[in-house]
């Protein structure tokens, strides 16, 4: 029986059509198809981002509208005029955190709508 580094070697030799059909016996052979191993682990990456519920909302930049932006951030946050024009002059910045992903999309919707762009993190 070959032990593992000449079976390595041997497939290094191969070209793309000889690997191809390696592949295709191999599948065959074992019952198993060469694509399912990508399909596992790429499925609990995707899993986990699908698991977060709870999205922070910044503020990454105020275009051309920075009054708009002022008002809308000002009915997001509940913030005075003071504090609000603070959030927007520090841009880019947290708004909410925590907030469910629906809530956190409509955040975001609201401020595009002004001009301003929006993060969900």
């Amino acid at each position: 029986m070959a032990n593992i580094q000449e079976i390595i070697d041997a497939v290094k030799g191969l070209t793309i059509l000889e690997l191809n059909e390696l592949v295709k016996a191999c599948e065959e052979e074992f019952g198993v198809s060469a694509s399912a191993g990508v399909v596992v682990a790429a499925g609990p990456a995707a899993a986990a981002e699908e698991e977060k519920t709870e999205f922070n909302v910044e503020l990454t930049e105020i275009g051309s509208e920075k009054i708009k932006v002022i008002k809308v951030v000002r009915e997001i946050t509940g913030l005075g005029l003071k504090e609000a024009k603070a959030a927007v002059d520090g841009a880019p910045t947290i708004l909410k955190e925590d907030v469910a992903k629906e809530e956190a999309e409509a955040i975001a919707k609201k401020l595009e709508e002004v001009g301003a762009k929006a993060t969900l993190k």
